[in-house]
């Protein structure tokens, strides 16, 4: 009796998981598909490789030469960071620093992927202040270090670059820079410092914050002059990077489209305010895979609808930019398409233009050993040697320029 009591309860379990089964089969591949696992079927899926890098700058008056330099060469350094064999997301911050008394002690400016906002408070930054020599750094690592949001993944090298040219403040009721560094250091932040000028003062610092974090010390000029050449296509890229702005089309809820807003407004500041050759070194940034994110933003229903993860006809016009709002799903679809069609045509242009403006550069560039001290270079170096850390290769022969 107990033999034909087990054997029936046996079946009921059988059938009941035979029709539960295909239930929670797909409940569970749906789980995978939602959680995007590293591992699904034991293949590992590649996840991207990122940079954050942080500059720390310092902004009193005798920074001038510095400031106007890294106005003219942010972009070439993103690019040069994104040209890993990897193909790297970038993001970067920044960290602008006085001394007690001036007009501030730090602006802080969080990591990011929209570099065009970034590039937008870079190109606020004035030389002025100071006058003393010891000036905030302490402040403006601690900023760095621990104001700015830093990822956890594994696989992202994270950076601080300290650029100054007077030592740090040490009679101030506040951390020193040794822990704030150490504790950078534990958490795998590695700290660069660059001396602008000759101090002798300053370079005993920051060869001291260097070797705290793993990071490398290096000298420039007070200027930081860096290696400029301008193109014969420099104009044309500039023009074509324009129009290829104008393909975006944000969609999202009302915070993703807010920030869509917030970012034209900057790109409409760099094509008003920066030079030829900025807006150049910007179109070929954007032009690499490491700088797709900073050309059309996060959230780009063009982008969306050609990978197939958005329909036009499914998506409420809530989530649409207003001008789209109006028109029929059909008309929405024609719009869309004519952007993409467009985008297209222009960004085989691009690639053209940026490597005929690359094989330019490459015909005029002074040779390593003559430009080995240069930012660009001593920036390259330092970059190469660091991120192979995490898996990072570069094959260049030069940074970008």
């Amino acid at each position: 009796m107990k033999t034909k009591i087990f054997a029936l309860a046996l079946i009921s379990i059988t059938a009941t998981l035979v029709a539960t089964l295909p239930h929670y089969a797909n409940s569970r591949l749906s789980h995978l598909i939602e959680r995007a696992d590293p591992v699904i079927n034991d293949i590992p899926l590649q996840q991207q490789k990122k940079i954050e890098a942080v500059f720390v700058l310092d902004t009193t008056g005798s920074m001038s030469g510095l400031i106007d330099t890294a106005k003219e060469k942010i972009w070439s350094i993103a690019s040069t960071m994104a040209s890993a064999q990897n193909a790297p997301e970038i993001e970067i911050g920044l960290v602008a620093y006085r001394d007690r008394g001036d007009a501030y002690v730090t602006k802080i400016t969080d990591l990011s992927s929209d570099l065009d906002s970034v590039y937008a408070t870079l190109m606020e930054y004035r030389a002025d202040g100071g006058g003393d020599t010891p000036e905030s750094v302490n402040a403006a690592l601690r900023g760095a270090v621990d104001e700015i949001s830093w990822s956890q993944n594994g696989d992202t090298y994270q950076v601080i670059f300290l650029v100054g040219d007077a030592p740090p403040q040490t009679n101030y009721a506040e951390e020193q820079f040794p822990s704030i560094v150490k504790r950078a250091a534990a958490r795998e932040i590695v700290v660069n410092t660059i001396r602008c000028g000759t101090n002798a003062a300053t370079a005993a610092h920051w060869q001291q914050i260097a070797s705290l974090a793993q990071g490398r010390y290096f000298s420039v000029d007070q200027a930081a002059e860096a290696i400029a050449i301008a193109t014969p296509f420099d104009n044309e890229i500039a023009a074509l990077s324009k129009q290829l702005d104008d393909t975006r089309i944000a969609f999202g809820n009302e915070q993703k489209l807010a920030k869509a807003a917030a970012k034209s407004v900057a790109t409409e500041k760099v094509h008003a305010d920066a030079s030829i050759e900025v807006r150049a070194r910007r179109a070929a940034f954007n032009a690499k895979e490491g700088g797709r994110k900073n050309a059309y933003g996060e959230d780009d229903l063009v982008d969306a609808v050609a990978a197939g993860r958005v329909s036009v006809e499914e998506l409420a016009p809530a989530v649409l930019p207003a001008p789209l709002r109006g028109l029929s799903i059909a008309e929405r679809s024609e719009f869309v398409q004519a952007k993409k069609d467009k985008r297209e045509q222009l960004d085989s242009k691009m690639q053209e233009l940026v490597q005929k403006r690359s094989d330019y550069i490459s015909a005029q560039a002074p040779s390593a050993s003559e430009a080995e001290s240069s930012l660009e270079y001593q920036l390259f170096d330092t970059v190469k040697d660091q991120a192979a850390k995490v898996g990072l290769s570069y094959d260049n022969d030069r940074p970008e320029l």
